[in-house]
């Protein structure tokens, strides 16, 4: 993995203990940042990451609530405020699917995935430009999907806010870029994490079949585009959507 150095960084990483956003988190504290990692709830898997980063998790801190709650979320941002001075990174990683086609998908279906996914991304946006103009500098990496520009069928609700979250990161840098702020997105493709790993066989071979490169990525490639991204070397990209698809 290329190499870089976070020291003295702090990073928020929202769904950061499973999947895409652990491997983000790990990067982040092997790169010698002081990693906040947010989860749902799912408390089981968050300690069981904590426990696997061994000797670095001494930088890691791990904060449960829902960042499709304003309120939760706001709250979040205060309790941090008395433990650290600078965030200089927000990875807006959290995300779910609640996949249906549309004339058949629940309302709660619909309203879920709009929450968790664009909302989530607006709330902790807010209150980490709050800190990061104070600092007069930022990274804000936003995770969105191939979905958001090509739909797939089923993925109405989820691909309505991955093409949102984009839209946002675009107006968003327009807004903080005199701040020495920028926000941009990563697109990984299909990705080797829960959220396909479970697919039959057959429908896992014709989603490859997709890819030119004839295979599924890992985490680790996602993570170390989120680095670049987040690095003080990437000064001059903001705006931007770096597809980590394999060329899907």
């Amino acid at each position: 993995m290329v190499s870089y150095d976070f020291t003295g960084q702090t990073a928020i990483v929202t769904g950061g203990t499973r999947g895409i956003g652990a491997a983000i988190s790990t990067a982040f504290l092997k790169s010698g940042a002081q990693v906040i990692a947010t989860y749902a709830g799912n408390r089981q898997a968050a300690e069981s990451f904590a426990l696997a980063c061994g000797g670095i998790s001494d930088r890691l801190t791990l904060h449960c609530f829902d960042v499709g709650n304003y309120s939760e979320v706001e709250a979040f941002y205060r309790q941090i405020d008395e433990s650290v001075k600078t965030v200089e990174i927000l990875v807006n990683n959290a995300g779910i699917r609640r996949d249906s086609i549309v004339g058949m998908m629940a309302k709660d279906d619909w309203q879920r995935v709009i929450d968790t996914n664009l909302t989530g991304t607006y709330n902790m946006s807010k209150f980490a430009v709050q800190k990061m103009m104070q600092a007069r500098y930022g990274r804000i990496v936003s995770i969105t999907s191939p979905s958001g520009r090509m739909g797939f069928e089923g993925q109405a609700n989820y691909a309505a806010t991955k093409a949102g979250i984009v839209a946002f990161t675009k107006s968003l840098s327009r807004e903080v870029a005199k701040r020495r702020i920028t926000a941009n997105c990563i697109s990984p493709g299909f990705i080797e994490t829960e959220f396909i790993t479970g697919l039959p066989a057959e429908q896992l071979d014709a989603y490859r079949g997709t890819v030119p490169l004839k295979r599924f990525g890992t985490p680790d490639e996602v993570a170390v585009s989120v680095l670049f991204l987040a690095s003080r070397e990437a000064a001059y990209v903001t705006g931007a959507t770096l597809e980590v698809t394999g060329g899907l």
